[in-house]
């Protein structure tokens, strides 16, 4: 059973709340708060992923679909580079997602022995409909929570992704979205 630390509290006041917060700037604390409020988003991220497809994508099959809505088009060789993943892995998770329907590939007009890879339009609509029922999830979750604390989880959260980006694990995650949150999810190529 886990133990939590009491520490000592001092305030915090955010409009007309007040709120009671670690006496010292504790990282550990923060580290322990994202990871519980990531495992919750995640089973969210799972409820909207299975609801949205008949043939729901693995998490490594997500993140490529995530990197091509931002990288459009992309080669197999940069692909890989930006998942960490060897060619062959890369590229069964793109027949996979070929099959499904989610991903074209076409010749490339830079060289004719690269393969460009694209979001179908059904990529498209599977990125679109999975991030609208996330999106509502979370939703259903602010709508309950103060305007004060909707206002700090905004700084908070823009001052997490500030610190991604600063540090370059955003662009060796693959992007935006949960499923770029670490790249030791490449092994899934199911």
């Amino acid at each position: 059973m886990s133990q939590r630390r009491t520490r000592p509290l001092q305030g915090l006041t955010l409009g007309n709340t007040h709120f009671d917060t670690p006496a010292d700037d504790d990282r550990d604390a923060a580290a322990h708060a994202a990871r519980e409020v990531i495992e919750l988003l995640e089973v969210l991220w799972n409820k909207g992923r299975d609801m949205t497809s008949p043939a729901p994508v693995s998490s490594s099959q997500l993140r490529v679909l995530y990197i091509l809505d931002r990288d459009d088009p992309i080669n197999l060789r940069t692909l890989g580079d930006v998942l960490g993943s060897a060619p062959p892995s890369v590229s069964r998770m793109c027949d996979r997602l070929d099959a499904l329907g989610y991903i074209e590939r076409s010749p490339s007009s830079a060289s004719r022995r690269e393969v460009e890879l694209r979001l179908s339009s059904r990529g498209r609509k599977h990125l679109r409909d999975l991030r609208a029922r996330r999106e509502a999830a979370l939703l259903d979750v602010i709508d309950a929570m103060p305007p004060a604390l909707r206002a700090a989880l905004t700084a908070g959260l823009s001052g997490f992704r500030h610190a991604i980006e600063r540090s370059g694990t955003a662009r060796e995650g693959g992007g935006d979205g949960p499923a770029s949150a670490g790249a030791a999810d490449t092994a899934d190529t199911a």
